[in-house]
């Protein structure tokens, strides 16, 4: 893949950022300095501009592009639905929205049968939260400080990042510290520790909270924004323990985890937990069109037989959102996508990020599975220091200037490409992201 080096802009690239920061606001950010990427055009792995610079999206885009960009089944799935019905209300029953339905609870755990759809992930985080908290009677949702489970009023206080702390307007939320054997919390030096100790601490705020008053346990199934976090053994199905102790609802997010992420269909899958609830969106049509949801297990399901559920969204399993779930999980079973996504991450990014880590002083640690994985930059190996903003600024350049398009996070770097890379892409990316950290570390270490 070449990267033009001519400095000439389309006309459309320049009204696009002209337009953009004339009347666009952008969300978690400062608007005065904003410089944004243009995108133009897009097939499979990679996007580019009108001005013909192309990029390996090792983004996919916010982590939702599993199925890759312009899948033409996906594609033309939307078009034959505009053609024949482009919105319904939600009170309606639609052949396409019962097959949605039915292609997502394929996939859930056994004991799901209903799904109530949301037009992202954040409002199936908050309407989850809703069905726990009127299924058990109680108030508090427990979550975890290092997570992201939306902006919307109680998904945001569920959040456990920088993002919570300035929109704490929501009631009933409380926060305890996951495992992240990396950075330890509760000085463990083992995996199996880090789980032990992280599953006594969960409890002990869960009794000094009151067990009766805690309606829900909402933990994304692995963290992903909080730095790709694949739980210990044994940490979700202790949670699952706890929660069953105290009559407590788990809520599993899989909003940015699920559907081929991990290379497999849902992260759950990879560990031995059955939640209550599980939230999905992202992948579940790589957000060709918003749309999210919520898988409901049968005894939540039926608390709303004869009691009526106090909540609804005009666009809810709307048609076109429906259409491209079904093919996009269609076409997903078809091509083997699942598959691809866990042999490429485990004979080609797993390895390779490992080599990297092995020669480069700035990677303190790589982590993950399938196509979901962080590098964490340190300045320093023993300390474990994280890089600043400015290094992370280095790193995100030159991705962009050698042709990568670099999903960045605090002091790291998520490789997350779509489900459908090829062993080759993704070889090449890892080779531009190496030359780049190589060339960083050089100059900062």
């Amino acid at each position: 893949m070449s990267v033009p080096t001519s400095t000439t802009i389309h006309p459309d690239d320049a009204a696009a950022v002209r337009l953009d920061r004339e009347h666009v606001f952008h969300s978690w950010s400062a608007q005065a300095a904003l410089d944004p990427l243009v995108l133009s055009g897009g097939s499979g792995s990679h996007v580019w501009d009108a001005s013909g610079r192309r990029y390996l999206d090792f983004s996919s885009q916010l982590v939702n592009t599993n199925i890759g960009h312009q899948h033409p089944r996906v594609v033309e799935a939307i078009r034959a639905q505009a053609s024949t019905l482009t919105t319904i209300a939600p009170s309606t029953a639609a052949l396409v929205r019962g097959e949605a339905a039915e292609r997502v609870l394929a996939h859930a755990p056994a004991g799901f049968s209903k799904v109530f759809f949301t037009n992202g992930g954040a409002d199936a985080n908050e309407n989850a939260i809703r069905m726990a908290r009127l299924h058990t009677g109680r108030d508090k949702v427990v979550s975890h400080y290092r997570s992201y489970h939306g902006n919307t009023g109680a998904a945001v206080v569920a959040t456990g990042d920088w993002r919570r702390v300035p929109n704490e307007y929501a009631r009933g939320h409380v926060h305890v510290f996951g495992p992240y054997p990396y950075r330890s919390e509760f000085w463990s030096t083992t995996p199996e520790q880090e789980a032990e100790r992280a599953l006594h601490h969960l409890e002990r705020v869960i009794q000094a909270e009151g067990p009766t008053s805690v309606a829900a346990i909402l933990l994304e199934t692995i963290p992903g924004t909080a730095g790709v976090l694949v739980p210990p053994p044994g940490y979700l199905r202790g949670v699952r323990e706890v929660a069953d102790r105290y009559g407590i609802v788990l809520i599993l997010d899989e909003v940015m985890a699920g559907f081929g992420r991990t290379g497999r269909w849902l992260a759950l899958d990879g560990f031995d937990v059955v939640p209550d609830l599980v939230t999905f969106a992202k992948g579940v049509n790589s957000g060709y069109v918003p749309a999210g949801g919520v898988m409901i297990s049968d005894p939540i399901a039926r608390t709303f037989d004869v009691r009526v559920f106090p909540g609804g969204l005009t666009y809810s399993g709307h048609p076109l959102a429906m259409a491209a779930i079904v093919a996009t999980l269609d076409a997903m079973a078809d091509e083997g996508v699942v598959d691809n996504a866990a042999a490429v991450g485990r004979d080609l990014i797993g390895p390779g990020l490992a080599a990297l880590a092995a020669r480069n002083p700035l990677v303190g640690e790589v982590r993950g599975l399938g196509v979901f994985w962080a590098v964490e930059l340190v300045r320093d190996r023993a300390t474990r220091e994280p890089v600043d903003t400015s290094v992370m600024g280095r790193v995100r350049a030159g991705a962009l200037e050698r042709g990568l398009l670099p999903f960045t996070a605090d002091n790291r770097v998520h490789v997350v490409p779509p489900c459908i890379v090829t062993p080759d892409e993704a070889a090449h990316g890892l080779e531009i992201l190496g030359d780049v950290l190589d060339a960083v570390a050089a100059d900062v270490l």
